[in-house]
């Protein structure tokens, strides 16, 4: 019996029986559909964090000095407990890595978390959950900040602790509407403050807005929130080949400054933007780990449904194997038959599978602020599946078909 043959006859069986077939391959539709869906999500916004949130937390061509790694949520208690007694940076801390670095674009320091988000408020008008940051002005260019109207803080606002403030586009288009901005007193956390300056938008990433925020000195701020545990130092180095060099000459001094011995452990952390990206990889790894188990046993379940169907339909077709094996055909035919017919439907199902999971993704995508991306990989894996399910799961009743007896098979009604 040619191949073009088998195929046709389990295709034409499917189609005979097309309810039966689709309740069948209903559980690896499912399994298949979860395991495409939730690697385009991930693998989506693992590329969205790479290209968008790294840079827009860090900036380009850029590293920062922390108290505490990006990685802090994976330690373990002996770990935390250790960087919990880190002391926190200090401007002695910012003057020392800016001496190390004479060729750096800009070195600033600054502070914000865990200040709570606060309220901004002009005449009537109040915008709600804006972010106050303290920065010394060069954080502006470590960030890549453009000012679309009015000017950027200056070291005057720095040394003379002015209460001026430069805000985000969201909050300067939702507080002042059509007024000119800049020159507005506005209420910043209780404190007066001069607007005199508009970020240009960087936009929302993962539904986060970057444009709700202010940035004030880092005198004022630390006169009203006092010293943070939480300051970090920030720099931008002129080129990307230039960041390795920065960074270790960076650890060399701080190393230095707070008289730590060879060999001793860093109570500081100096990070790049691949630091964030690495730690949202950790986040999606425990996810992957999680995803092999949840569709393996949707599909172990799928391919014992298809084993009993199959058996099902060797008793309801016992009669058709007589009547073939009489008239010719061999145990081996008979075999490839019902195998075929299992691996066609779990072929079916795996396309079915996959379509199902490219169209969830793509509504996840269009109706929330997740990204998602189809990669062939998780394709060929759910295709993959679905063949190895037909043939793990429809040897057994396949070769119970090959070995009935025509005789006995010819009798059955």
């Amino acid at each position: 019996m040619h191949f073009a043959d088998v195929l046709a006859t389990a295709l034409s069986e499917i189609r005979a029986n097309k309810l039966r077939s689709f309740f069948t391959l209903l559980g690896i539709i499912v399994s298949v559909a979860f395991l495409v869906a939730v690697v385009a999500v991930i693998q989506g916004m693992n590329a969205y964090v790479t290209q968008n949130v790294a840079n827009s937390v860090m900036g380009t061509n850029a590293f920062q000095v922390r108290r505490v790694p990006v990685q802090l949520g994976f330690f373990d208690d002996e770990q935390w407990n250790r960087v919990a007694k880190r002391p926190a940076l200090t401007r002695a801390d910012f003057e020392i890595v800016r001496a190390a670095l004479p060729d750096a674009r800009a070195v600033a320091i600054t502070s914000g978390f865990p200040t709570p988000l606060s309220d901004i408020t002009w005449g009537n008008r109040t915008v709600g959950d804006v972010t106050i940051r303290g920065i010394t002005p060069p954080y502006q260019e470590v960030q890549d900040y453009r000012i679309e109207r009015g000017r950027p803080l200056i070291d005057a606002d720095e040394d003379q602790r002015r209460a001026v403030a430069v805000v985000g586009f969201e909050v300067a288009d939702k507080l002042f509407q059509t007024a000119n901005p800049i020159g507005q007193s506005v209420r910043l956390g209780g404190d007066r403050f001069e607007v005199v300056g508009v970020l240009a938008s960087k936009g929302r990433v993962l539904g986060q807005s970057f444009d709700a925020l202010a940035l004030i000195p880092l005198s004022r701020y630390e006169m009203i929130y006092g010293h943070r545990a939480s300051t970090s130092i920030s720099v931008k180095m002129a080129a990307a080949v230039s960041v390795a060099d920065g960074m270790h000459r960076a650890e060399e001094a701080m190393r230095m400054h707070r008289r730590l011995r060879p060999g001793q452990e860093n109570n500081f952390s100096v990070e790049t933007a691949e630091a964030l990206v690495a730690f949202w990889k950790s986040l999606t790894a425990v996810l992957f780990s999680v995803i092999p188990a949840v569709v393996g046993i949707g599909v172990v379940v799928g391919g014992i449904v298809i084993m009993n169907i199959m058996l099902m339909a060797v008793t309801e077709r016992t009669r058709e194997i007589g009547i073939r094996k009489a008239v010719g055909a061999r145990a081996k035919d008979i075999e490839r038959q019902f195998l075929a017919e299992a691996i066609a439907l779990s072929l079916i199902g795996g396309m079915l599978g996959v379509l199902s999971g490219w169209a969830f993704a793509e509504l996840v995508a269009s109706a929330s602020p997740l990204p998602a991306r189809i990669t062939w990989w998780s394709v060929a894996l759910a295709v993959t599946l679905g063949a190895g399910v037909g043939v793990l799961f429809g040897v057994y009743p396949s070769r119970r078909a090959a070995r009935l007896d025509p005789i006995e098979a010819l009798r059955a009604e």
